[in-house]
């Protein structure tokens, strides 16, 4: 299977498309699992996967091409942006931050999800391609939830779909798999999807060996002027790189925010456009 760094859409699942990284090349390697496989995309999964990526865990994030907020004419409600932000911009701002975080994607959908017989792990089957490997699945991919049927999460019917039982971190009766997002009930607005992703992240990252504290980037001497080391996960930087840091951060703002975007909002799939 061949992976991608695909810019277009943030969908919900996935598999197949073209290598980018040599990283990319092993997490699709099935001999070579990833420690985490984020089925989805959208908001929910981006969010899960700057945190999982950022701690030092091998993050694949399997995407279906669009995120249901893509349906968005106007992101109205997100702190951060006072007179809103255009939903397609922001979703591509989120995944260029999974991105630059170590975080891979690979394009398609992921149509089951079966536990190892010999080793902890779950093999993930697509549409197209090798099946995926990895140690820690995280489901993100409203409002598809089939592919976890093999398992036995726990889903429950909402209406004409199925939202998947989780505990308060997002963990499912399963060990090893998590929900994040609207295909855990929670609420469909992205600001939630956001922080329920990055909760659901932690909870991954808690489980899993890695060394991890907080996520921080803190000022010089914050730890080690007190006499302490610098925990897991966290990082002092001097008022010099906080300045470039910054100038940085402001020149990529500028770049992302400099033209409009021309096209329009994806209509819902019911709706007959003439």
């Amino acid at each position: 299977m061949e992976t991608t760094d695909a810019t277009d859409g943030a969908g919900e699942t996935g598999a197949t498309g073209t290598h980018e990284t040599a990283d990319a090349v092993a997490f699709a390697d099935p001999e070579e699992p990833a420690e985490v496989c984020i089925v989805g995309g959208g908001v929910a999964g981006l969010a899960a996967a700057i945190f999982t990526a950022r701690a030092g865990l091998g993050t694949l994030v399997v995407d279906g091409g669009e995120s249901i907020l893509a349906r968005n004419a106007s992101l109205e409600n997100y702190p951060g942006f006072p007179d809103g932000v255009d939903a397609r911009r922001y979703l591509e701002m989120v995944r260029e931050q999974s991105r630059a975080a170590g975080a891979t994607f690979e394009l398609g959908r992921v149509t089951r999800v079966e536990s190892l017989e010999d080793e902890p792990g779950f093999r993930l089957k697509t549409d197209g391609g090798d099946p995926l490997r990895a140690r820690r699945v995280i489901a993100a991919s409203w409002p598809d939830s089939d592919y976890l049927v093999p398992l036995d999460v726990g889903r429950r019917e909402r209406g004409s779909k199925h939202v998947v039982a989780v505990d308060e971190n997002g963990r499912t009766a399963v060990d090893g798999v998590y929900a994040a997002g609207k295909i855990a009930d929670e609420p469909h607005q992205a600001i939630v999807a956001a922080g329920h992703g990055a909760k659901v992240g932690l909870a991954a990252i808690q489980d899993s060996e890695v060394p991890f504290y907080h996520d921080w980037v803190a000022p010089e001497g914050y730890f080690t002027g007190r006499g302490r080391a610098v925990p897991p996960a966290c990082e002092e930087i001097g008022d010099e790189e906080r300045r470039r840091r910054d100038a940085a951060a402001r020149e990529r703002l500028r770049e992302w925010l400099a033209e409009p975007r021309e096209e329009a909002p994806t209509m819902h799939p019911s709706v007959e456009i003439e």
